[in-house]
């Protein structure tokens, strides 16, 4: 039964983690430094949706009828850039539609091996901001207009700062008011457009973000557009042919593109404000290539001309985003299928370490270690009460075949004389197994937690470069599978002879250290630790199992 279990075990993880490790996306072509792809040259603003949320799938090459653009001015305004600084933040400006067109997080680094220095998230051909005003069967793009700003540089102290802009775009009149808090990634946005016109304004949230880490084939692969109506919805830029367009009926909370680790989103949060009525997003241009950039825009209900959100550029902190609400911090759900499972695991598990960093003073690794040993002790009880069943299962073996061989042929008085067997020994025979259970969804919230959460991006511990990546010499990944090994072994020990056992034995620690090879060596790292510290109890019970089976005939175990 046991074997059968860890067998299944290994199969899900091979279903579901196997094929992205088999199959990677074509790694894109890495752009020369200092350049980006650009994917789409405009944004169309998008028309609000109306009735339930719903998805339309269609393949079109353009988005006709959106808009009908005023020429562009004869001779435009020089463009500024307005900078705006804190503790946390570099955001940077221009004065052409008061667009953002960068955002430096000082406390992040770049990994890419073609960047260094601290993460700037934005591409150069960013549409972030870019805000269009739909009125009537008119269209007011602001990126067709230049602003000015009461400042050029902006600092933002402990009391938090405005940056007030005023422009004119069209025959109407503008006003922005962008106000910054010196400890939140978040900033909130207020506009005043003249007239006091009824329409819609349109948010262009586009292309992507730039890769900053060092395994960018796993950046890429998750970007993805994330909205939030009754329950978070994401969207994979994989799954876009070139130019195919997608609309998606709000209203929504939040609208976001997503990276592995950051994140840049409006937010409409406020009770009883206007959400975001739609958004629209197409697919990259550039066929026979892994797609890596969309256009999105999002739209908001203007009344009396004037709107309010927030936007959010940064880092997919657990707790920093947990703290905005709104399931914020669900952007980058964890798991697949088992998601409804995983999710409380996983972010019960990441309150756990973080908690444990902070508290303890300790670096992530410690943390692991500690956490696995952690675990290993709370199931100590349960794990004791299932190899003393799985004990218990094999003292009465020869009892069970000899039932076997005498109702082969009454399947239902076979099944009767077996409960009554073990009813007399006291023994359960889902005992060995239930436990076994537990630590699975820890394992497999883990996985997710390594894969997503950015605490734990580029931190080092010993030879280990970063605990969210492999181990570049695969150190972690083989002790993990020698003790595991050396934890069957003992599991053998004592125990009547069992080609299928012994086999098994052998295969699994094989099976499970190639599986691992590409993991987090984090989740090597917890996995390696639990194992070693279930070494006492396995040896514990293999001398009490020879003790109880010596008197019964048992083997001497695996030669």
């Amino acid at each position: 039964m046991d074997r059968r279990l860890l067998l299944a075990i290994l199969l899900m993880l091979g279903v579901t983690i196997v094929p992205s490790l088999l199959w990677p996306p074509q790694r894109p072509p890495v752009p020369a430094p200092g350049t980006e792809d650009t994917a789409v040259t405009a944004l169309p603003p998008a028309t609000p949706v109306a009735g339930p949320s719903t998805t339309t799938r269609t393949t079109v090459p353009a988005v006709p009828g959106l808009t009908e653009q005023e020429p562009l001015p004869d001779e435009p305004s020089a463009e500024r850039r307005v900078v705006v600084e804190s503790d946390l933040y570099r955001y940077e400006f221009t004065t052409q539609g008061a667009r953002l067109l960068g955002a430096t997080l000082l406390q992040y680094r770049a990994l890419v091996s073609t960047d260094s220095g601290t993460a700037q998230l934005l591409p150069p051909n960013s549409r972030l901001l870019a805000y269009a005003f739909v009125v009537g069967g008119d269209t007011l793009p602001f990126d067709r207009a230049t602003f000015e700003a009461n400042t050029d540089l902006l600092r933002v102290g402990s009391e938090g700062a405005s940056l007030t802009w005023t422009g004119r775009v069209g025959a109407r009149d503008v006003r922005l008011v962008y106000r910054f808090r010196p400890d939140a990634y978040v900033f909130d946005v207020e506009g005043e457009i003249g007239g006091g016109a009824e329409g819609v304004l349109t948010i262009g949230l586009g292309p992507r973000l730039r890769s900053v880490d060092a395994d960018t084939v796993a950046d890429i692969r998750s970007y993805g557009v994330v909205t939030k109506a009754n329950r978070t919805e994401r969207l994979d830029f994989r799954s876009l042919d070139p130019g195919e367009v997608q609309e998606l009926a709000g209203p929504f909370e939040w609208v976001a593109i997503k990276s592995k680790y950051f994140l840049q989103a409006v937010l409409a949060l406020e009770e009883g404000n206007p959400q975001f009525g739609g958004a629209l997003v197409v697919g990259g241009p550039k066929p026979g290539r892994f797609e890596t950039d969309v256009t999105l825009v999002t739209s908001l209900p203007v009344a009396s001309g004037r709107f309010q959100h927030s936007l959010y550029v940064g880092p997919q902190e657990f707790r920093r985003l947990a703290r905005i609400g709104h399931d914020l911090e669900d952007v980058n759900p964890y798991g697949w299928i088992f998601r409804p499972i995983i999710r409380p695991f996983a972010n019960f598990i990441v309150r756990i370490l973080l908690w444990m960093h902070e508290t303890l003073s300790i670096s992530y690794g410690w943390v692991l270690i500690l956490f696995g040993i952690m675990v290993r002790v709370l199931l100590w009880p349960l794990n004791q009460k299932a190899m003393r069943s799985s004990t218990a299962m094999q003292a009465i073996q020869p009892e069970l075949k000899a039932l076997q061989d005498r109702y082969k042929n009454e399947p239902q008085k076979l099944q009767q004389e077996m409960m009554k067997l073990y009813k007399e020994h006291g023994v359960n025979p889902l005992g060995g197994c239930v436990p076994m259970l537990i630590p699975m969804p820890v394992l497999f919230a883990l996985f997710f937690v390594f894969a997503n959460t950015i605490e734990f991006r580029g931190v080092s511990f010993l030879w280990l470069p970063d605990l969210a990546r492999a181990d570049p010499y695969y150190i972690i990944p083989v002790f993990m599978g020698v003790s595991m090994f050396v934890l069957s072994w003992l599991g053998q020990r004592g125990v009547p002879p069992n080609p299928q056992a012994k086999m098994m034995m052998y295969v699994m620690p094989v099976m499970f250290t190639f599986l691992f090879l590409k993991f987090s060596s984090g989740l090597n790292l917890y996995y390696a630790v639990s194992n070693v510290a279930s070494l006492p109890q396995q040896w514990l019970i293999s001398r009490e199992r020879a003790r109880r089976l010596g008197g019964r005939g048992g083997g001497g175990g695996p030669g």
